[in-house]
Order: structure tokens, then C-alpha cells, then sequence
């Protein structure tokens, strides 16, 4: 394996087709492939667009992909866009992902990336570094994270407060900025409204909670919900059945 960083363009080797030419990788992206290893996808800058079975899914600098070995997928870049790819082989590293997996990149997982990105030389596959990068919950919903100053700063504090109760008004009295100004970051930044941003991190909180075993309504208290009415309605909502029904089927 090598982690590569590609301005515009993903690394063209190892793509497991009967042929690759200089013609295969484009500057605004690939098309339909597949690979024989497991492969992590990261954009530091810009943006991406790797469609699976249909499926769009929009890279940017906090939402990666994981993409199991065997998983047909083509890409499209915005100019400018910078990849980093990070392959490992499927028979040596186990990815606990059947499907492609999106991953909220966490800051200690960018600094990873980012250093491996200033090797002069390709870097060996690291069992620590797959270790770090697959250890997100797999059913987790992206999460893009806003960048300018009062709405990147409230999403650091939900990050580590998702129970905080306060609203986008409140917030953008204790950041100094107008509440109009804040949910404008939100949608612009992230492509969601600011209720439907603070909805996911608290859903994706709450997967974790349900692994420890806790009870749905001690989970819905934890991560901020009024009550647990609220809570299953936007979990059957965004995964399509009830924590209690969700719970009893994960392994």
C-alpha cells in the first residue's frame, strides 16, 4: 500500500481492471472500477463525488469513504480538489465495513493523514494506521463540519456537549454574531440546516451509547433530546427503524 495525495486526480496503480492507461483517470475524475484491496478516501481540500450502486456520496475536508475491496465505484472532482488515498490489502487488514462506509474525520485522524501526506517517500501499510482510520461506528451519517469562526466553534462544543440545549439564537449571542448569519454558515458550509446538523451528531452520538447497552431513553438524555418520543422518531427517520429494533439486531 502508498498513501497518496493527488492534486485533482487519484493515484491510477494498482486499480484492479485488465487495463489501465493514461486515458483512465481524467482530471474531473474516473470512471466505474474496482479494486482487489480496501481502499480509504480522503480530501483535505475541495470536494468529491464517489457514486456507488446509484448512491452519490460528497466528500469534502471532514466526511472520508471507506471502500471495501470488490465494491465497484467512479468518482467526479471539483477542480482544485486534492486526494489522499490510503490502500491496504484485504487479506492482510480485516475492514469491519461490508459496504462503503462514510467516516466523520475526526481531528486526530486528520493529523494522521496530513503527516503521512508529507512523506517524501511512500509510506508502508501500518496496522496502527488502518487501526485509527476503521474505527468509526459504520453507521454513522455524515457529518460535514462548517469552517467559518462562530459556526466551526459551535460545532466543537455540540462535539463534545451534544446535550447542550441551546439554540442557534443563543449560540450566536454567546459567539458574538447574528442567529441569521450562524444558520446561513450552517447551511452553506455543510449543505444542512442547523437543527438537522445538531439531529445527526446527536443520532451518531447516540450509536455508541446503544453499543454500551444502555436503555433508549437514558441514550436520548445523554445526547439531547427532550424525550425519548423525539428521539426514536428521528432515529426511525434517519435509519429507517426504532433504536430498540436497531439494538436487537446488531451483533
Amino acid at each position: 500500500m502508498t498513501t497518496t495525495a493527488l492534486p485533482v486526480r487519484p493515484v491510477a496503480a494498482r486499480i484492479a481492471t485488465t487495463a489501465v492507461d493514461d486515458d483512465f483517470v481524467a482530471a474531473g475524475g474516473h470512471p466505474r472500477h474496482v479494486h482487489a484491496f480496501h481502499q480509504f478516501l480522503y480530501v483535505p481540500v475541495g470536494r468529491i463525488v464517489v457514486t456507488i450502486d446509484g448512491l452519490d456520496h460528497r466528500l469534502d475536508p471532514s466526511v472520508a469513504l471507506w471502500i471495501p475491496a470488490g465494491v465497484w465505484h467512479s468518482a467526479r472532482f471539483d477542480p482544485d480538489s486534492l486526494v489522499v488515498v490510503e490502500s491496504f490489502d484485504a487479506g492482510a487488514h480485516h475492514l469491519p465495513y461490508a459496504g462503503p462506509a462514510v467516516i466523520n474525520v475526526t481531528g486526530p485522524q486528520r493529523t494522521l493523514l496530513l503527516a503521512r501526506m508529507r512523506c517524501s517517500e511512500p509510506t508502508e501499510e501500518d496496522p496502527a494506521v488502518f487501526a485509527a482510520l476503521s474505527g468509526g461506528h459504520p453507521d454513522s451519517l455524515p457529518l460535514p463540519r462548517p469552517v467559518s469562526r462562530a459556526a466551526a466553534a459551535v460545532a466543537g462544543e455540540l462535539t463534545r456537549r451534544p446535550d447542550d440545549p441551546r439554540t442557534a439564537t443563543e449560540w450566536a449571542q454567546d459567539f458574538y454574531t447574528s442567529s441569521t448569519s450562524l444558520r446561513r454558515c450552517f447551511r452553506e458550509e455543510t449543505g444542512l440546516a442547523f437543527t438537522e446538523w445538531r439531529t445527526r451528531l446527536r443520532l451518531n452520538h447516540s450509536l455508541d451509547l446503544l453499543a454500551q447497552g444502555m436503555m433508549v431513553g437514558t441514550v436520548a438524555a445523554r445526547v439531547g433530546f427532550a424525550g425519548p418520543n423525539g428521539y426514536i422518531a428521528a432515529f426511525r427517520r434517519h435509519f429507517g427503524e426504532t433504536p430498540g429494533s436497531y439494538t436487537r439486531q446488531s451483533p
